[in-house]
């Protein structure tokens, strides 16, 4: 499961890795949870790649009443293509989540401490202090209400976790590697089975893990000193 994540990079460095055309006002955010907004990258009508703004907890179109739904934060890629709440935006509405890094927790209940998952550092042959963003899978909807209302959300693809992850989770994101964004966005053709095998756990050596700040426990929390390091006795 993926249940917090964070975006802190530079907007230029977003837009570098992912190639979209709006330059769009991005706060740093450490402790981005469900139900608050997030950007995603996704194909605009005509055809280009756009960041915008959306909640985050997919409602299908067919909710009628969101306030009585269950957020669905995460989709499981082995099943999301038959599940009615996701099989409709698999197929017509892929998007990608930039993100940092995302957190994952040990530990018992009340004592939990979380863990920071990032790309690792490239090796500095390659020229740059930048590290990595991440491209997680995602899915999003555009709700409409009896009322006139709108609401456009965002679920996260998990997958199962590869040697690394394991000792964390059992799940971990889906994450799109940059020569396969254009395949992952472009929707025109309506099948899922076209991105089948994007579906997979990261390679072993991409991420690294670091133990940060118990304030992060706190949805509410927010800013740099949530990702200190913590040494583990």
């Amino acid at each position: 499961m993926c249940s917090r994540y964070t975006l802190t990079s530079p907007m230029e460095a977003v837009r570098s890795y992912f190639g979209h055309l709006n330059r769009p006002p991005l706060m740093p955010r450490y402790n981005i949870a469900p139900t608050q907004p997030a950007v995603i990258i996704r194909l605009s009508a005509k055809g280009e790649r756009e960041l915008t703004l959306v909640r985050w907890g997919l409602i299908p179109t067919w909710v009628k009443d969101p306030n009585s739904f269950a957020t669905l934060v995460n989709a499981r890629c082995e099943t999301a293509a038959q599940k009615p709440s996701f099989r409709s935006a698999l197929r017509y509405r892929r998007c990608l989540i930039p993100a940092d890094g995302f957190y994952e927790w040990t530990g018992a209940k009340g004592n939990k401490q979380p863990h920071l998952i990032r790309a690792r550092m490239p090796a500095p042959a390659q020229g740059t202090n930048q590290r990595p963003l991440l491209a997680l899978a995602g899915i999003w909807e555009h709700w409409m209400g009896a009322d006139g209302s709108e609401m456009e959300t965002m679920a996260i693809l998990t997958t199962e976790a590869n040697r690394f992850m394991a000792p964390l989770h059992d799940r971990m994101p889906v994450m799109v590697q940059s020569p396969d964004f254009e395949r992952w966005l472009d929707c025109k053709m309506g099948r899922a089975q076209d991105i089948e095998d994007l579906l997979k756990p990261a390679p072993e050596d991409l991420l690294e893990e670091i133990a940060v700040n118990r304030d992060l426990n706190n949805p509410r929390n927010e800013g740099p000193h949530l990702q200190e390091p913590v040494l583990l006795l």
